[in-house]
């Protein structure tokens, strides 16, 4: 009998790297967590301790359970895969119009306490993070989709742990640099987006 390697084990999963760095790029872009620094800090100043473990566990089962049932409610209110994924695109372009320009189309009320709410959600598995993953459902497959959200839980509580350390290395003038790369790689990948999905949908 002819043994299985792990790279071929690997592709039966149908494991790709590329799908993988992918996902979690858009998924990194679109938490925004180095840009919610600030408001971290501010929380933790508030509160006294932020829930680190707690709210990055939290966020990664309700990210990885509306993964797999979002496209089945999407299914009992009649609505398509790919329908949905045009529509994520254009959350996807508003968020990353907000990144470049420094603006705010939708600002949430100020948080009083930094629990489960509003770290796990809505700041980490907000609409816009439930948007994309059913957006990129349509394109990616599942097991390249949750290796990404692990990557970006595992990035997501290292920066909650060390958000004052990170602020006082990058400064406000970093932060904003990287929040507004980031919302360029975020408006081309709305772009692709809805370029891959709108032909299935007219």
């Amino acid at each position: 009998m002819k043994k299985i390697t792990f790279e071929q084990k690997l592709r039966m999963l149908a494991f790709d790297f590329r799908e993988v760095f992918t996902a979690g790029m858009i998924l990194f872009a679109v938490i925004d967590i180095v840009g919610n620094i600030p408001l971290i800090i501010s929380l933790r100043e508030k509160v006294g301790h932020i829930q680190s473990e707690k709210a990055s566990i939290v966020s990664a089962i309700i990210m990885i359970a509306f993964l797999f049932v979002g496209e089945e409610i999407l299914k009992l209110i009649g609505i398509d895969i790919n329908s949905f994924a045009v529509a994520g695109s254009f959350v996807i372009f508003f968020l990353a119009i907000e990144m470049i320009l420094g603006i705010s189309l939708y600002k949430d009320d100020e948080p009083e306490t930094a629990s489960i709410v509003p770290l796990a959600f809505p700041m980490i598995a907000g609409a816009g993070t439930m948007t994309s993953l059913l957006s990129l459902r349509a394109e990616y497959h599942v097991i390249n989709i949750i290796i990404a959200i692990v990557i970006n839980i595992l990035i997501v509580y290292i920066i909650l742990k060390s958000s004052k350390r990170i602020e006082r290395i990058l400064g406000r003038t970093g932060i904003s640099i990287i929040r507004k790369v980031f919302g360029v790689i975020l408006l081309a990948i709305a772009v692709k987006l809805f370029a891959t999905n709108a032909p299935y949908i007219i």
